[in-house]
């Protein structure tokens, strides 16, 4: 079961409205500081020793100390933005209202200023930035918006950690482009409110992707105009789904829906009993739909199409993985008529396997057609059939501990592109079936690196560049299990140390009593 599986992109229309900031250090609309005596000003007389980098999460990667007193909000400050740097408006009116200081929009600094700034000629890529302390004032600048969004990140969590951001010169940047958190929404209903607070959180520790899994054999959860038959009562409206959107783009998160076929389409099915695959012997399988009857694509394409619509995100998951005719001993045998439309369409040498093939290249081809990227489960990219999965699908790896599953090395000697989710380590299961346990989160931040697809040994150091990041995920198999609160509760520290591991390769310098310590200290109300 699957659930037991156990670019950052240019912002079009900017929203100039900022959604309220409920992350875990504002309150009152201002960043509550611990407490510290007043700033010492710099004087001739007075000498500081070399400051030590930001207290964060994740770490930052690169610090050049300096002699100073570091800065710290004062009445008179606040967050004014370079000239020709007006597309950082938005990030300079979060900021200011999170430090409760002023916002000045596009205008000079002034002593006690942090500064915003874009800076085209500047390395890194797009989501690095430099923070440079100096003479009491802030300047953070980066070649885009996202880096000089996660420089405001590196200000928020070093007043909460130490009171004073330190004096020298950060440079960070993160080591994969996707990082993020995967939520099964459709086993289990969560408000619109639950998961504006995972963008927030999300935004905060520098992870860039919220990826919503929200149809599958219990429901649908997403409001359908073209098909309303195949929506649980309790979903999301669009309305919602766009409010979220609408966050997440402005907190430099990208919501990557996914919509899972030709397995895991009970709710589906429920409303279209005569779509549902049969054995030999015409017992209905559960969450299978029938793949060679040409009514199942055009049902699965018109949801594809309205919810691709929906999302003006880069990527659309197609699922492709645990469909119920290729689990069985002999397929072809089972399911005849799997076979024969396998050999009317590709062959006399093609089996089921090539016709599921067949149908994940189609769902491909829709959601590209529709601006897209493509994403699969690996379990649905097959090896040695006549018909060859499109190589420009990626393929979220999560086999970490199950049998018989193709290993990542399979993929990637193909030239395939990966994201992590490797159900050994990334996989947070309610109700802990099938021998999952909760992660702590202790495993990811001391044995885990995104390299550790499968198991708990890395692959090749040259398949690095094919690894884009990694994703924990929620599954809701036993969707009672725990309240939405003790979900969001339970993920919090293993968040946190994916967040690290994905965003600086090196071993952590803290120890994990150490880490989460610090992880307390910046989420303390």
């Amino acid at each position: 079961m699957r659930g037991a599986r156990g670019l950052r992109r240019r912002r079009g229309r900017r929203f100039r409205r900022e959604p309220r900031h409920r992350g875990p250090y504002a309150v009152c609309g201002a960043l509550l500081l611990p407490a510290a005596s007043p700033a010492p000003s710099p004087s001739p007389t007075r000498s500081y020793a070399l400051s030590q980098p930001p207290r964060t999460i994740p770490a930052v990667r690169e610090h050049t100390p300096a002699r100073g007193p570091g800065w710290r909000p004062a009445p008179g400050s606040g967050v004014s933005v370079a000239a020709g740097s007006g597309a950082l408006d938005d990030e300079a009116r979060l900021l200011a209202r999170e430090l409760g200081i002023a916002h000045r929009g596009e205008a000079p600094a002034r002593a006690g200023d942090i500064e915003l700034a874009l800076d085209t000629r500047q390395a890194g890529g797009p989501e690095s930035y430099a923070l440079t302390v100096r003479d009491g004032r802030v300047r953070i600048s980066g070649p885009d918006e996202a880096g000089v969004f996660y420089g405001t990140r590196t200000v928020k969590q070093a007043l909460r950690s130490g009171g004073a951001l330190p004096e020298g010169v950060v440079r960070d940047r993160p080591d994969r482009p996707q990082r993020g958190l995967l939520v099964d929404i459709a086993r289990k209903h969560f408000t619109a409110e639950w998961l504006e607070a995972r963008v927030r959180e999300l935004a905060d520790l520098k992870l860039n992707q919220l990826h919503l899994h929200f149809a599958d054999d219990q429901a649908v959860r997403i409001e359908s105009a073209g098909h309303p038959e195949v929506v649980a009562p309790q979903h999301l409206t669009k309305a919602e789904v766009r409010r979220i959107i609408a966050l997440a783009d402005s907190l430099h998160v990208t919501v990557v829906p996914e919509f899972d076929s030709p397995g895991h389409l009970g709710a589906v099915l429920d409303a279209h009993p005569s779509l549902q695959l049969r054995t030999a012997g015409g017992t209905p399988v559960r969450g299978a739909i029938d793949i060679a009857n040409p009514a199942s694509a055009r049902l699965v394409d018109e949801l594809l199409r309205e919810y691709a619509e929906l999302f003006p995100g880069p990527y659309f998951h197609v699922g492709a993985d645990e469909y119920r005719a290729l689990t069985a001993r002999n397929p072809e045998a089972t399911y005849p008529a799997l076979a024969a439309e396998a050999r009317e369409r590709y062959g006399p040498r093609a089996r089921v396997q090539d016709l599921a093939t067949g149908w994940l290249n189609d769902r491909a081809a829709v959601v590209r057609a529709a601006g897209k990227q493509p994403k699969a489960w690996n379990d649905g990219i097959h090896g040695g059939g006549v018909v060859t999965a499109d190589r420009g699908i990626e393929v979220e790896y999560w086999t970490g501990r199950e049998i018989g599953a193709r290993p990542p090395a399979a993929y990637l000697a193909e030239g395939r592109r990966l994201v992590n989710l490797n159900s050994r380590y990334l996989y947070y299961v309610l109700g802990e079936p099938n021998q999952f346990t909760y992660p702590t989160g202790r495993e990811v931040y001391e044995q885990w690196a995104p390299l550790v697809l499968r198991g708990s040994q890395p692959v090749p150091e040259r398949y690095s560049g094919q690894i884009l990041g990694g994703r924990f995920a929620v599954w809701c198999d036993l969707a009672n299990a725990q309240t939405p609160e003790q979900v969001a509760a339970g993920i919090r520290l293993p968040l946190r140390a994916l967040a690290q591991k994905v965003w600086d390769p090196r071993e952590p310098q803290l120890a994990w009593a150490d880490f989460t310590r610090l992880a307390d200290r910046l989420d303390r109300p």
